[in-house]
């Protein structure tokens, strides 16, 4: 945005501050305007999207002392009513003279003020004026924004600019995912070659291969833009007893045809060291899953659960007396085939055709 924009932008309003306000109140403003218009929380409006801009592009000249001072004398002028005409003959209209008068205390006799470009004939032109009323901001050699061809002009101020995220990878143990864990991740500094530690907390419950991002811990944003954000990709290391499903802990609990059959009161291990006694109801089928209530993942929002899956365990060897029980059970049960609801499903023509109806 180029300085002479300035007339037509109320930066000040923009914030919601007074123009007599200190560096600290202006911060303050900028922050809690830019979280509350930010992209991420005004995911597809456009109108937040923009306010958002012109919240950033008004903290970036108010924020930086040199350009507020450029930018209050600019307004300065647009509250005066200057006026940006050449004056005429026998009292017209004020021109530019009369606003250099009233900048320089004093009246400028018409005629006497000579707005050359440098190398005529004059030894001051219109540029070298205003460079010197802004602190040198235009001339030969300006920044970005300058005249043509780097000759005279404004500078054009550069607009608050986001940090860049920054990706890394963290091995967590199985205890690390249930409970949480504090890291300390070594990630690209500002600079080519170097590197900073980043302190982070990673929640618990998290889940092999999930991403976490940390707001704020990516690569310092510019002029007062926002910094960018650390994505930790987690890997998990496997426990030899228990899964992690979100704020859930599963686990197999291994049991006996009998216990099965029969039903069961049985003592499961919890992840803490102790157990809880988890009631199997008789005729429980392999695969079938438990849930206990409250045993799993602590979280700030709460306590996930235990899901024992029960394992039917089919004995390697059988000795004599418990061989020739398991033969009286299977004369017992000779009537019974389970696998008849499977053959009539498989046998079942889905459209209707070829299953024996007439």
């Amino acid at each position: 945005m180029a300085s002479q924009d300035w007339f037509e932008k109320d930066f000040y309003a923009v914030l919601g501050v007074p123009p007599d306000s200190t560096q600290d109140v202006i911060k303050k403003a900028y922050r809690k305007l830019a979280r509350q218009y930010h992209p991420d929380a005004n995911s597809g409006n456009p109108t937040a999207e923009q306010r958002f801009k012109e919240i950033g592009e008004a903290n970036s000249v108010l924020s930086d002392p040199e350009q507020r001072q450029q930018y209050d004398a600019v307004r300065a002028m647009s509250r005066g009513g200057a006026r940006f005409t050449a004056g005429g003959p026998n009292g017209a209209g004020g021109g530019f003279e009369d606003l250099l008068g009233g900048l320089f205390g004093g009246g400028t006799p018409r005629g006497n003020v000579r707005f050359t470009t440098p190398g005529g004939a004059s030894t001051g032109g219109f540029e070298d004026l205003l460079g010197g009323l802004f602190g040198n901001v235009g001339g030969p050699g300006a920044g970005p924004g300058a005249g043509p061809a780097g000759g005279p002009g404004f500078r054009v101020p550069r607009g608050p600019r986001r940090g860049e995220d920054i990706s890394t990878d963290v091995t967590l143990s199985f205890r690390q995912a249930v409970e949480g864990a504090q890291l300390s991740v070594r990630v690209p500094g500002t600079r080519s070659g170097e590197t900073r530690t980043v302190n982070a907390r990673v929640p618990a419950g998290v889940r092999d291969g999930q991403k976490v991002r940390l707001r704020g811990k990516g690569r310092p944003g510019e002029q007062g833009g926002q910094d960018g954000d650390l994505v930790v990709a987690v890997h998990v290391e496997p426990h030899p007893v228990f899964g992690l499903d979100g704020s859930d802990l599963r686990i197999t609990l291994p049991v006996t045809f009998a216990e099965a059959a029969l039903g069961a009161q049985l003592a499961v291990p919890t992840f803490d060291g102790g157990t809880v006694r988890v009631k199997v109801p008789a005729g429980t089928p392999s695969g079938r899953t438990l849930r206990v209530k409250g045993r799993g993942v602590a979280t700030a929002k709460g306590s996930g659960d235990l899901l024992v899956t029960v394992q039917v365990i089919v004995p390697q060897r059988l000795d004599g007396a418990a061989r020739a029980a398991v033969e009286q059970f299977a004369a017992a049960t000779s009537g019974d085939d389970p696998r008849a609801e499977l053959m009539a499903r498989a046998r079942r023509d889905p459209t209707g055709a070829g299953d024996g109806s007439r």
